[in-house]
């Protein structure tokens, strides 16, 4: 079986690769960086998701010698300036907390509310890069797709499901959170589950 690397440690977001994965392309089995505990974390420094997704791409593919399959991704807030952005992950000094990162976020908008409207649109991006080792023909090659979810941020968090914003971003077309949403339903039309379906083609042509 052809095996592929992803590259996190983010239980829920393995969650979510592993499940469309097995969906779209049951015969590649797919690790994560949970099964690589001595590799060290990636650090983040690119200026944007693409040089981020690339990062942890190619370095993961060189520890490991096995093709990588790296996101990033994050929430861009028109009344923020596009914030959280790239710094989605760690916007509230930690990373990974999501509670946290959700409640600076909604501290930020209010300050702003306070002195009048403001436009609670956002967007969820993800950049998917997908990276190859030393022996495959492809070798050097990174290929990259991308996803955009549009929505709005809304004041109280809602949902038990997903990760990350996902309890405070109510998805264009809906009424409920993306925590509220099922699994299968947040696939269709997530920033991810884009970028998963546009880069299946691609992993089954080079793995």
């Amino acid at each position: 079986m052809r095996q592929l690397i992803l590259a996190s440690r983010n239980a829920g977001k393995i969650q979510e690769f592993k499940r469309m994965l097995a969906e779209m392309a049951s015969d590649i089995e797919t690790l994560s960086l949970l099964d690589f505990p001595d590799l060290p974390d990636v650090e983040e420094t690119g200026a944007t998701l693409q040089e981020n997704a690339e990062l942890k791409a190619v370095q993961i593919t060189s520890a490991t010698g096995k093709p990588c399959l790296a996101d990033d991704s994050g929430i861009f807030i028109d009344a923020l300036n596009g914030d959280p952005g790239v710094f989605s992950a760690r916007w509230s000094g930690v990373h990974g907390d999501d509670k946290a990162n959700n409640a600076k976020v909604l501290e930020q908008i209010r300050a702003l509310e306070a002195n009048g409207h403001v436009d609670r649109a956002a967007q969820f991006r993800c950049v998917v890069a997908l990276s190859f080792p030393i022996s495959h023909p492809r070798h050097g090659e990174v290929l990259f797709v991308t996803g955009e979810m549009p929505g709005e941020i809304i004041d109280t968090p809602r949902g038990e499901h997903g990760f990350g914003y996902d309890p405070i971003f109510v998805p264009q077309g809906f009424q409920q959170t993306s925590a509220e949403l099922s699994a299968e339903e947040k696939d269709r039309i997530s920033h991810r589950g884009q970028a998963m379906r546009k880069i299946l083609p691609l992993l089954t042509a080079t793995l």
